[in-house]
């Protein structure tokens, strides 16, 4: 949109052109000499085409650009997309054409009656010798006074601090209830609740209805964002509203607006019109929004990324129980590893093995606990957010992969026990106590050392000799080394 400020003087400064490109050094007979040349003193009429040439030249080269206000009348549409009407005061009017593409760079759009500042150029319609106005620019008559105030607030408020990034608080990580301040009745509010019910309907919204434009909608908003400070029944606040002029948007431009912003307890996210307005409330915010459904979605988690999260949490609770599992196997096999000879210390490994399962069981059912509250607790989140067969079908996975869990360990435990067994049984067939209930005897001298040759002792020495049942306490008399003679 094109604005321009102090156009009376500038319109005074373009009417007095022809005079002014007199230089000082010119006389007015000089200035003569290079006009046009008159067809009655050159005995030479000009063609109808000729003068109306002549006179646009002069008109196009002589206002280049002229600021003009008035009101549209006969507003015409044709289907090329242009624009023709008759700008008019009470006095006078003119005709004016606003090409396509003029128009396509202008957020204005005319409307029949409107009161209007434009600029353009003069120019002739050849063809019908039609004075008229080529406009390069358009715009409400009395935006020019808006912007200048616009600038004069923005430049005092951003001197006192308020837009100062310093002030503006974050939005809240968890989000529960949105507050919206803006018409009932307006696109921006079903936008903002179209877009929050697709990407996370959990999210309550709650409207404290107000004015958008006109003489009511400052006190309006200004009390909407209190009451919404004195009830803290929303984690953030959106004001805003849909597109308009400057003069639609204005009451977010007001300073008593601003203040209230500033002053607010609640993060506010600022969504005033569109993508190219900007309103002082947007310096203000704590965030700005190009859009009202632009705001919806920086207050607003994906519903997706939630779904995601759980599936990464099922799966890191799987690998855990994997890993501790694979730990606890690891400790059976260095345990079966160590073991030696005695059967005594068979039993106390056994023992030992029967603790940490123990242990292991409370370990992996404290686990699964915690997993299952927390998955209780994701799956109540969820089902306000109404993933809900997804979640049944997750828990019913869970469930199975439990029970196929439950089933590996009992089969593992089984396996380890019968083997714990086999090796029982082979240190007890390799005992010497077996060897005695076979018929056989131990003799051992007086230091406990079991005797397998006669010259480890010698005659007077005191032998034990172990039977099945009992021991025979003897004496050497003689030995012999040699088989043969005994």
């Amino acid at each position: 949109m094109c604005r321009f400020a102090g156009h009376t003087k500038a319109h005074q400064q373009i009417i007095a052109l022809p005079r002014a490109n007199l230089s000082p050094r010119q006389s007015r007979s000089e200035w003569i000499d290079r006009r046009p040349m008159n067809p009655f003193e050159a005995n030479a009429p000009l063609t109808v085409s000729q003068l109306n040439h002549q006179v646009k030249f002069l008109l196009e080269s002589q206002y280049p650009a002229v600021p003009v206000t008035g009101e549209i009348s006969n507003l015409s549409r044709p289907a090329s997309g242009h624009l023709y009407f008759t700008l008019k005061d009470q006095g006078a009017q003119i005709r004016c054409a606003l090409f396509k593409s003029t128009l396509a760079r202008s957020r204005y759009r005319p409307q029949q009656g409107d009161k209007v500042l434009l600029r353009g150029k003069l120019s002739l319609y050849e063809g019908r010798g039609d004075y008229q106005i080529i406009v390069s620019g358009i715009q409400p008559e009395g935006e020019g006074a808006l912007q200048a105030a616009y600038f004069q607030l923005k430049a005092r408020l951003e001197k006192e601090g308020l837009f100062d990034p310093a002030h503006k608080q974050p939005l809240p990580t968890t989000i529960r209830r949105v507050g919206v301040v803006t018409s009932r009745s307006g696109a921006a509010f079903h936008d903002i609740r179209t877009v929050l019910q697709r990407r996370f309907p959990a999210i309550e919204v709650i409207l404290y209805p107000t004015a958008v434009q006109g003489k009511e909608a400052t006190a309006q908003i200004v009390d909407a964002i209190a009451t919404a400070n004195r009830l803290k029944q929303v984690d953030v606040l959106i004001v805003g509203r849909g597109g308009g002029s400057l003069e639609d948007l204005w009451c977010f431009n007001e300073e008593a607006v601003a203040r209230a912003i500033y002053d607010s307890e609640l993060p506010i996210v600022s969504a005033v019109g569109h993508e190219v307005d900007v309103a002082i409330s947007d310096f203000v915010a704590d965030i700005r929004a190009a859009t009202p459904s632009q705001a919806a979605e920086l207050v607003s988690p994906d519903q997706w990324e939630y779904r995601e999260r759980v599936s990464r949490l099922l799966s890191r609770m799987s690998q855990s129980i994997n890993l501790l599992l694979a730990r606890k196997q690891q400790t059976v096999l260095h345990m079966s590893q160590r073991l030696r000879n005695p059967a005594e210390r068979v039993r106390e490994w056994q023992q030992r093995l029967d603790e940490r399962e123990a242990r292991m069981q409370r370990a992996i059912g404290n686990v699964q606990q915690r997993q299952r509250e927390r998955l209780a607790q994701l799956s109540e989140r969820f089902k306000r957010a109404s993933p809900v067969q997804r979640l049944r079908q997750d828990q019913h996975d869970l469930q199975q992969l439990h029970s196929r869990l439950t089933r590996a360990q009992t089969t593992h435990l089984n396996t380890q026990r019968r083997r714990m067994a086999a090796l029982a049984g082979q240190m007890n067939a390799l005992s010497p106590l077996n060897t005695l209930q076979r018929g056989y005897s131990i003799t051992r001298n007086e230091a406990g050392q079991v005797l397998q040759e006669a010259k480890q002792v010698k005659a007077g020495d005191q032998i034990i000799t172990l039977l099945r049942q009992g021991q025979i306490t003897s004496q050497v008399v003689v030995t012999q080394t040699d088989t043969k003679e005994a």
